[in-house]
């Protein structure tokens, strides 16, 4: 689903450049969901501009659902950010002025999804997070969990091929935090969808099949264990 070879990205010139991705090459598979590691300023963020079209790198190639980033000229991205990648923000990002229900329903608008079909999948999305009594809610009526339930539902309106979810819990408390990421694996699961998180959690890190760790801006590589000797094993000198 996701394949990045040698990507680079930096900011600045000179002395004073900040070099986010060094070189960094993964490839992610259909359906699964993948955890990215790092403390804050490791380069995750970055990263996952780049992979939803947001960014664009200094060097490297990127490949999303069989498409290269490159080749899509000046309108693609946003069409590839509409039709096959979704976004999580830590922020939430919802339009303050809209209903969760509506909000939810934005992507499929910009999509000009029939309203009927539209608003059955803004109903199943929002009950599939817990939030079918809360559709009418704004989001300043709603607790944090809560509002990132309704973001996570809206990254999921257009059945992306690809979720993106930048540190989704970094604004939740611990307990909120951990059911979110249960949340957020039980949907991918149920809707086939494959996914990358970022978040600097260790306790969130199990819920993944995979963990990538970045460290100043490279894929630190795993560390290995050696083997422990057997019964009556002998070592050459």
């Amino acid at each position: 689903m996701v394949r990045v070879e040698d990507l680079r990205r930096s900011y600045g010139s000179g002395p004073a450049a900040v070099h986010a991705l060094r070189g960094v090459s993964f490839e992610v598979a259909r359906g699964e969901p993948v955890a990215l590691k790092g403390r804050s300023g490791s380069g995750k963020t970055t990263l996952l501009n780049l992979v939803g079209g947001l960014d664009t790198p200094d060097g490297g190639r990127i490949t999303v659902d069989g498409t290269d980033l490159a080749d899509l000229g000046e309108e693609g991205p946003s069409a590839l950010r509409r039709d096959r990648v979704g976004f999580v923000f830590q922020s939430f990002a919802l339009i303050p002025i809209l209903t969760a229900a509506e909000n939810v329903g934005v992507p499929m608008r910009l999509r000009r999804t029939d309203p009927a079909a539209r608003e059955e999948r803004v109903r199943l999305l929002l009950s599939m997070v817990g939030l079918a009594d809360h559709a009418e809610q704004r989001p300043t009526e709603l607790s944090g969990g809560q509002q990132q339930r309704v973001a996570i539902a809206r990254a999921l309106a257009n059945r992306p091929a690809l979720l993106l979810a930048d540190e989704p819990t970094g604004q939740l408390d611990a307990e909120t935090g951990r059911a979110m990421m249960e949340l957020l694996r039980a949907v991918v699961r149920g809707e086939g969808v494959t996914a990358l998180v970022a978040t600097h959690d260790p306790q969130l890190l199990d819920l993944a099949d995979r963990v990538l760790e970045l460290h100043d801006g490279v894929i630190a590589e795993p560390a290995v264990v050696a083997a422990p000797a057997t019964a009556g094993a002998t070592t050459a000198d």
